[in-house]
């Protein structure tokens, strides 16, 4: 009888094991490092985030894609700097060239689907829903389903059913999660293994909050007040998530990632970074560490962790926890797999993570970041800053002491420099050859990509002007079109 029992319990444990991990990647849209309750936020409250960090790996230490936020959904989709995917700053196209996740993941037999913020066909301005025949939307790079505008959008948004325009009220976090929940159950009760991107467009200007979420901040002025309440109704859908996932139970094979596509908002009251040095847009550190949260009961055992890593890590580790074929991920990847994190604590990354943005640089080597800018007046000539991020999260002291050409600061920090620049120099010359397209079978970038423009100046669009004139987040955009 014991040899029985033991057996079923072997035989079941197998099952358990080879059960399919679902994956949900969850992005916020501006949400920088500090504004989260679980850094002691001084007003915002974020309970089911808070919840989700205590139940899963919390990242201290995690970088987006990029400063900005079309970059950052690149490199989440590719694993690759997003230089390399044509994806140079917010508004440009993800080129067809690129392997990307959601096709690996729908080969491996997944169903796809994606909720939310593209802004990876080219189109800029406030968030217009996808057109059906748009060949670099959602349903072009892998998703079977979505329900998906192309940049940012608030409170009563308009969005595309799989290129069908849908009206929708309420808080457009709330929207999607509902939404992506719909999905999740529907392939859940099929026993259909899921790959669900929600990509917020909160908290991303302008600010639009239901009332009942702005009672904590009256006292603000009004754009935080609304900021603030975005990210209030943001957490509640977490919360939602969380218990839809739960409800189904399928919470513990389940595997969630949340972070942000860039760092904090200047402007705001109380500040988003957390005295994190500089804002969205900046190579300092409020420009790109964001919150991030691994929750996957199944593997991971609940801590915080402060291992460097990058939105650059989340294709090659969902690769290993999914087990797809090598061949999903296009070379050269600049990510890699965070598993061996998820049963224990690492300290050093053996890959550092790089960053070019506009004419800037930045290499972080664990607890060393180098940064390159141009130096004014001088083609092919830069400057250089060092820091210990270890010991100085903020920024404030340079250890090169200003221009190296004079040789200042201590022999190791220059030593250490003259290493990291050699790394951020081989990888700027490692991505110029893939922004050439000699990473990709043709060696070349194909024809035909999307110009980067703003949506009023395509032409399926010009017929919903007129209706769409009144809405706020419309309007600045289309007072001057007539």
């Amino acid at each position: 009888m014991r040899f029985l029992v033991h057996t079923f319990i072997i035989l079941l444990f197998s099952i358990y094991e080879s059960l399919a991990t679902n994956v949900i990647l969850v992005m916020a849209d501006d949400q920088g490092w500090g504004q989260t309750g679980y850094y002691n936020h001084p007003i915002l409250k974020t309970p089911h985030l808070d919840r989700m960090a205590k139940n899963g790996l919390r990242f201290d230490r995690f970088y987006a894609g990029g400063p900005v936020c079309s970059p950052t959904r690149a490199t989440v989709l590719t694993g690759r700097t997003h230089d390399r995917t044509g994806v140079l700053d917010h508004g440009y196209p993800l080129r067809k060239q690129e392997k990307t996740l959601s096709e690996a993941m729908r080969k491996k037999g997944y169903a796809t689907a994606h909720f939310g913020k593209w802004h990876l066909n080219g189109l800029r301005g406030p968030g217009v829903p996808i057109i059906k025949n748009d060949t670099h939307g959602p349903g072009g790079f892998g998703f079977d389903y979505w329900l998906s505008v192309t940049n940012f959008f608030d409170l009563n948004p308009v969005m595309s059913r799989n290129g069908s325009f849908e009206n929708f009220s309420g808080d457009s976090s709330e929207i999607i999660v509902n939404e992506a929940l719909e999905f999740i159950t529907q392939k859940s009760r099929s026993n259909i293994p899921f790959f669900v991107v929600i990509w917020y467009g909160t908290p991303h200007s302008p600010w639009m909050t239901l009332d009942k979420d702005k009672v904590p901040f009256e006292n603000l002025n009004e754009q935080s007040m609304n900021h603030y309440g975005e990210l209030v109704a943001m957490d509640r859908s977490i919360g939602t998530l969380r218990a839809g996932l739960k409800k189904l139970n399928i919470n513990q094979e389940t595997l969630v990632w949340f972070t942000s596509d860039n760092g904090g908002l200047p402007r705001i009251n109380p500040s988003t970074t957390g005295g994190l040095r500089d804002f969205k847009g900046s190579l300092y550190e409020g420009g790109i560490r964001v919150p991030a949260i691994i929750e996957f009961p199944k593997m991971i055992k609940p801590r915080v962790t402060n291992y460097t890593a990058s939105a650059a890590d989340i294709f090659p580790t969902i690769a290993d926890v999914c087990d797809l074929p090598d061949n999903s991920m296009l070379t050269p990847q600049d990510g890699i797999s965070l598993t061996p994190l998820f049963k224990k604590e690492l300290i050093n990354r053996k890959r550092p993570i790089v960053f070019h943005s506009r004419d800037r640089s930045a290499l972080i080597l664990n607890n060393h970041k180098i940064l390159s800018f141009p130096r004014k007046g001088k083609k092919d000539s830069n400057t250089y800053e060092l820091y210990d991020l270890n010991k100085d999260s903020s920024e404030s002291t340079n250890l090169l002491k200003g221009n190296r050409s004079k040789n200042s600061g201590s022999k190791t920090s220059e030593a250490l420099a003259e290493k990291m620049i050699s790394l951020l120099k081989a990888s700027n010359e490692s991505i110029e050859k893939s922004m050439n397209g000699e990473d990709y079978p043709e060696k070349s970038v194909n024809e035909g990509q999307p110009k980067r423009q703003f949506w009023t100046e395509v032409d399926h669009y010009k017929k919903y002007f007129s209706q769409w004139k009144n809405r706020p987040e419309y309007k600045s955009r289309l007072r001057n079109i007539k």
